[in-house]
């Protein structure tokens, strides 16, 4: 494989050519000064991306205009009649923008990394525009956002400043991949035909949202999960966004997307810049599994803090307690959850304040003094002497009415005056766009943190906008949007880097913020509040055609399960967390001997692959959709071991049972399974595939673990 990027110029053609280890990515400058896509896709040279810039263009009718498509940012203005990128509104109530180019140049921010900037004005007006793009030498990703300058004396409004726009070629079809959801259903995907027209994927939520998630692949209608190109884009960004999918009458495809939602604008006074978040996108070939294991590997390089890192097994406590809280309950939880190898203890909701139920307490961050009446610190100890290390849950971005924080500070909520606050779950959301808001913020987090040594948060943020006010603030409903994210980022990346040894997971009433953007500054997200393992494996076949097992985590609770009312068997259950980060949060209490037994055993058994399933590479062998088994396969980089999980939900008698051929081995070793000792030639393997002796009846499930042994 070709390692090094290079970034490179033809001043004949005018074209920038950036080429990743196996693809290409070509713009130029055209006659009018605007910037406009040439190539992506496969490596080209320089000569071969000449080639395509000086094709001959279809001639369009004068009735059409354009579309945007083929543009590196549409703007407004001119004869554009698709989805802009970029829509300004001066001081003197004019829209429109015309490129002017100035500098462009190449960046080293950093060994191993090279960023083009294209840096454009207004012909009429002071405002600046730059589009950024970054790759790295080991990664097909490309990075992209844009910098928009007010360079004037006059304010001037930003209606929509999306960070980049991506064109495809010309296809015989197209098809549009993603997932969609809501609360304790997340993640599920999507794969349909691209409509005509304009399809937009948004939130207006404030926050990423169940209901969708930032990211999409469009590939031509025939690609598999094996075979075939892939054209993918995903944003970094934890507020509200949209995303728009464009297909043209004249057969073209082409995607927008940034921070933001219909209806918010960005003020820009003079002096003042906009920074877009990154919007990144990847080509590749290979199918969908080639493209899901390419984000992976940027992911758990490049985005993730500590992507190398192995994640704990952890309990957490709060299905077995809800609100019943107490120091003594903690330690009794704590010594059945080291019994099964746990080994990070996370204290769940109801320590704090008069926390007794969702309705009060959010907002006061101190122990319940007759719950833990020396404070946490007794529990801590304790879980540590059993060989833990000690989480808790925070929710930092909400108060209840009915706590000491709202009452002193009823001014901290976003609200409207004279308007209804309204409640969901009992809470309102803190204004952390105001500065005051988010440094006392930070001050009660570094102080828990720094006060018991605290290894592990749980975040979770339990509720979406509304009446997004900002009565003290100029523009303050417009401005309010991004600046909560920014003062979010800040907060975190502060508190990480006084304390280099915590670690956070993103949690948003289950999967309601998963993003690059909010995993560039934590370890891992909380998937779903749905736990029940039939409804797990296509919540974490969606999650994963872009996030990597090493940030999912998944739980094994109590039957039945507390939302479906579902039984299904320990091993069943286990067996489908061991495809993520694998947690227990069953009231262990209630656990009879042999399920302590059992689930003890499954507990060294993912510790003895878990580094596959974190770090290796993901194939998915057969799918949830009308499958009847589903298998995933993580393998190790070198081939020299590989595991599968397997699960069949139902049994039809008569079915046919098929083995199954495995990816990503050295066809010319042996490979031994660790559990019955037998050896497989892995060109046998792959080529005729493996049987996984499944036993009959309902909730049927494996783990299968080869290592080479020549």
């Amino acid at each position: 494989m070709r390692t090094t990027t290079v970034i490179s110029y033809d001043p004949d053609t005018g074209i920038w050519l950036i080429r990743t280890p196996r693809t290409s990515y070509a713009v130029r400058v055209d006659g009018t000064g605007a910037p406009c896509h040439v190539a992506w896709g496969p490596r080209l040279t320089p000569a071969q991306a000449a080639e395509l810039a000086t094709a001959p263009a279809v001639p369009a009718s004068s009735f059409e205009g354009t579309s945007g498509v083929g543009e590196e940012l549409p703007v407004d203005g001119g004869a554009r009649y698709g989805p802009p990128s970029l829509q300004v509104r001066f001081a003197d109530g004019s829209r429109a923008f015309e490129w002017q180019p100035e500098e462009h140049r190449v960046h080293r921010p950093e060994p191993g990394v090279h960023e083009l900037r294209l840096a454009f004005r207004d012909r009429l007006h002071p405002l600046r525009t730059v589009l950024h793009y970054r790759v790295r030498e080991d990664s097909d990703v490309i990075e992209r956002h844009v910098t928009v300058r007010n360079d004037g004396d006059r304010p001037v409004r930003l209606l929509r400043a999306d960070s980049a726009a991506w064109s495809l070629p010309a296809l015989p079809g197209y098809r549009l991949s993603h997932v969609t959801g809501q609360w304790s259903a997340e993640s599920l995907l999507h794969r349909q035909p691209l409509p005509h027209g304009e399809t937009v994927l948004t939130s207006r939520r404030g926050t990423t949202s169940h209901h969708a998630n930032p990211w999409v692949m469009l590939d031509d209608g025939g690609t598999t999960e094996h075979q075939g190109r892939v054209w993918s884009a995903a944003l970094a960004w934890s507020g509200t966004w949209r995303i728009t999918a464009q297909r043209t009458p004249d057969g073209r495809a082409g995607l927008t997307g940034g921070a933001g939602h219909d209806g918010t604008v960005v003020p820009l006074r003079p002096g003042e810049e906009f920074v877009s978040p990154v919007f990144a996108g990847l080509f590749s070939e290979g199918g969908f599994g080639a493209a899901t294991r390419a984000w992976h590997d940027h992911i758990r390089s490049h985005v993730l803090p500590h992507g190398d890192e192995t994640a704990p097994v952890l309990y957490n406590s709060w299905e077995a307690t809800g609100f019943d809280v107490d120091e003594a309950g903690q330690m009794a939880l704590a010594a059945r959850a080291a019994r099964l190898g746990v080994e990070l203890y996370v204290l769940d909701d109801g320590w704090f304040g008069g926390r007794r139920s969702d309705r009060a307490g959010l907002g006061d961050w101190t122990p319940s003094p007759d719950r833990f009446p020396g404070g946490l610190g007794p529990l801590v100890t304790e879980v540590r002497r059993l060989g833990m290390r000690f989480g808790l849950w925070v929710e930092p971005e909400m108060v209840n009415p009915d706590s000491d924080l709202y009452r002193a500070h009823p001014d901290w909520v976003l609200h409207v005056p004279g308007r209804s606050r309204t409640e969901l779950r009992n809470q309102l959301v803190l204004n952390l766009a105001r500065a005051d808001v988010a440094e006392f913020t930070y001050d009660w987090l570094d102080r828990l943190v720094t006060e018991h040594g605290i290894d592990f948060l749980k975040w979770d943020m339990n509720r979406a906008f509304s009446e997004a006010g900002w009565p003290d603030g100029t523009e303050g409903h417009d401005r309010l949007w991004a600046r909560y994210v920014h003062h979010l980022y800040s907060i975190i990346d502060r508190l990480r880097a006084r304390h280099p040894g915590l670690r956070i997971e993103s949690c948003s009433g289950g999967g309601g913020r998963i993003d690059l953007g909010i995993l560039a500054r934590t370890d891992q997200v909380w998937t779903s509040d749905n736990t029940d393992a039939m409804d797990r494996i296509s919540i974490q076949h969606g999650f994963g055609q872009i996030y990597p097992a090493r940030t999912m985590g998944a739980w094994v609770t109590d039957v039945p399960n507390q939302l479906t009312h579902r039984h299904v068997p320990l091993r069943f259950r286990f067996h489908v967390a061991m495809a993520g980060l694998l947690a227990i949060g069953g009231d262990l209490h209630a656990w009879s001997e042999e399920e302590m037994t059992g689930a003890a055993a499954f507990v060294a058994e993912y510790k003895a692959v878990r580094h596959l399933v974190q770090h290796g590479a993901l194939h998915r062998l057969s799918g949830p959709e009308g499958e009847e088994t589903t298998v995933v396969q993580y393998a190790a980089a070198d081939a020299g071991e590989t595991m599968l999980l397997a699960w069949r939900c139902t049994h039809r008698h008569g079915a046919p049972v098929r083995p199954v051929r495995l990816r990503g081995l050295d066809p010319g070793a042996r490979y031994r399974d660790t559990r019955t000792g037998a050896v497989h030639h892995g060109a046998v393997l792959e080529d005729y595939g493996l049987a996984l002796g499944l036993p009959p009846g309902d909730w049927a499930s494996t783990l299968v673990h080869l290592t080479r042994v020549g």
